[in-house]
């Protein structure tokens, strides 16, 4: 077992951070947690890496995290700002000199997409060939836990992806990851396991399955109408339940109904711009254990200590 946490807790001051979470990570495993700004994702990293103090237990590799050598653990933090004047390629070897034994900077800047940038000043650096020259800095020591706190904030979506596949490289490679997250489909496609947190509990543990198919729901198609009380009117009328709290009307159908819900629409003169079938997903299962959404919300203590 590579992370344990037990009952952990933190509170600043009255403000409670983190409020009983517990879980484990196993060797090679991607574990994800979703959770808002204000969940108590940023504290639970910091416990986890003996940057703050916490009551409960806390142990990575079988030992708490202070006594653990700090080349086996690579972390990106999600606030970090080095050295604007050092170039892409100075603040990866400036991190790996940090260590006795470290990988080859070139190879690390080419596994981040960096490769055409490394001579670049990383205050000329694109946000998000800033947050790849940080993921940088994390692998430079080729941890066996790598811990990545909103690591592709910034990050445009192809960019995002290559550090997605970068990260799945890794997990193939035995890496263990310990990654948070909003992005719930930087979850989906990335974690083994995820733990959504709110309020500083975590609410619920499992593969991104297994959550979709006990909480998430109903697939659904909505019906982007003109007229929603038109469009919903002659959806009751046919026998359809409504879903509730969709921007637009919102039925529980599987594709094979589409034709039948299209036909019904057509010959009740109801205009619509739009058909979307979709799945249920993570952020469904987020709204269904909280009732909120992930994106939603903000913590003081996300930022730092007070």
């Amino acid at each position: 077992m590579v992370i344990r946490a037990e009952d952990v807790r933190r509170s600043y001051g009255e403000t409670v951070a983190l409020d009983g979470v517990s879980f484990s990570v196993e060797a090679g495993e991607v574990f994800a947690l979703i959770g808002p700004n204000g969940a108590g994702k940023t504290t639970l990293i910091r416990a986890l890496t003996g940057t703050t103090d916490a009551e409960g237990t806390v142990e990575l590799f079988g030992a708490p995290p202070t006594d653990v050598a700090r080349h086996r653990i690579g972390l990106l933090p999600q606030e970090f700002s080095p050295a604007g004047r050092l170039t892409a390629r100075e603040l990866v070897a400036y991190y790996a000199g940090l260590y006795d034994e470290s990988r080859d900077v070139d190879a690390v800047l080419s596994d981040v997409g960096l490769e055409d940038s490394a001579g670049t000043w990383y205050e000329n650096l694109s946000g998000g060939q800033k947050r790849r020259a940080c993921v940088g800095t994390a692998l430079v020591n080729d941890p066996e836990l790598l811990v990545l706190d909103e690591p592709t904030t910034g990050i445009d979506p192809t960019g995002r992806r290559d550090l997605w596949r970068l990260v799945e490289r890794l997990a193939d490679g035995g890496t263990t990851v310990l990654l948070t997250t909003h992005y719930m489909e930087e979850a989906e496609e990335l974690a083994d396991r995820v733990g959504l947190l709110a309020d500083g509990r975590l609410v619920t543990l499992g593969s991104p399955g297994e959550l979709v198919a006990r909480h998430g729901g109903d697939s659904r198609l909505v019906v982007e109408a003109e007229d929603e009380m038109a469009a919903s009117r002659a959806l009751e009328s046919a026998g359809y339940d409504l879903l509730p709290d969709e921007r637009h009307v919102a039925v529980p159908v599987g594709p094979e109904e589409i034709p039948a819900v299209v036909e019904m629409l057509e010959a009740a003169d109801v205009e619509y711009g739009g058909l979307v079938w979709r799945q249920p997903s993570l952020d469904d299962v987020y709204v269904a254990l909280t009732g909120t959404d992930v994106t939603a919300g903000g913590d003081p203590i996300e930022g730092g200590r007070p």
